[in-house]
């Protein structure tokens, strides 16, 4: 069975339950971990959800929140619904054959 897998990414929640306001708060302190980011690009890790972060910029945010990754981000995976077709529907659903089509018009001219 396929499985749907996402994720949450929660920087903005760590950095608000530790008083940080404003994204720029965040650039000294990756600076001290030798983590060199502009402020659009902390704007975007913070207020987004990352689709490729370092385990280097991900080991600092750990080290400078005191938590592990799984504070960080939350996964959720879930079992994919499965399509039914409409095969095996009930008796309120039209089967499109040959003998149910209309016939086409013959439009004479008089």
């Amino acid at each position: 069975m396929k499985r749907k897998v996402d994720y949450t990414w929660r920087l903005a929640e760590l950095m608000a339950a530790r008083g940080m306001n404003t994204t720029t708060d965040l650039i000294p302190l990756l600076a001290e971990r030798d983590i060199t980011l502009s402020r659009p690009q902390v704007y975007r890790l913070v207020n987004q959800r990352p689709e490729r972060v370092s385990l280097q910029l991900m080991s600092a945010l750990c080290d400078i929140f005191g938590c592990g990754p799984d504070a960080l981000l939350t996964v959720t995976a879930v079992n994919a619904r499965e399509h039914h077709r409409a095969a095996n529907a009930g008796p309120n659903v039209v089967r499109l054959d040959r003998a149910v089509r209309p016939r086409r018009a013959n439009i004479l001219d008089e």
